[in-house]
């Protein structure tokens, strides 16, 4: 679970992990190469190939903007394969959006998160770059 400095809370993880205990998120976003499987609560997919970036960066800030929108009000989940690289990146935005300045998003993430999240160095630079 990450509590951005707003407040918000946003639960990343792993979708190779079974459902964490303690209540279902209202909204959650799949970080994916391909389609997740049907879940019970809102969701939507954003295609973004494992190690890689999103597909549709357009669509990766709309996506994240209502994220940290519905984070405000309920519960909202992040999630990729592992919950590091992908997760991480895509919380590390949201930290964005929530007034972490974006050269201190990534070690905001891992310090309040995972310590390995955001894995490789495009992902890095992805977040240098996105602004709120």
């Amino acid at each position: 679970m990450l509590r951005l400095p707003s407040g918000r809370l946003v639960r990343g993880r792993g979708l190779r992990h079974p459902l964490p205990d303690g209540p279902l998120p209202h909204y959650a976003l799949y970080l994916l190469g391909r389609r997740p499987p049907q879940v019970p609560w809102e969701a939507e997919w954003l295609r973004w190939p494992d190690f890689r970036l999103p597909a549709d960066r357009a669509e990766a800030r709309r996506l994240f903007t209502e994220a940290w929108d519905r984070a405000a009000t309920g519960r909202v989940e992040l999630a990729c394969g592992g919950g590091r690289g992908r997760t991480g990146t895509a919380l590390a935005c949201l930290a964005v959006l929530d007034g972490v300045p974006p050269r201190d998003a990534v070690e905001y993430v891992r310090a309040h998160y995972d310590r390995h999240a955001v894995e490789t160095p495009w992902q890095r630079r992805y977040v240098r770059h996105f602004t709120a």
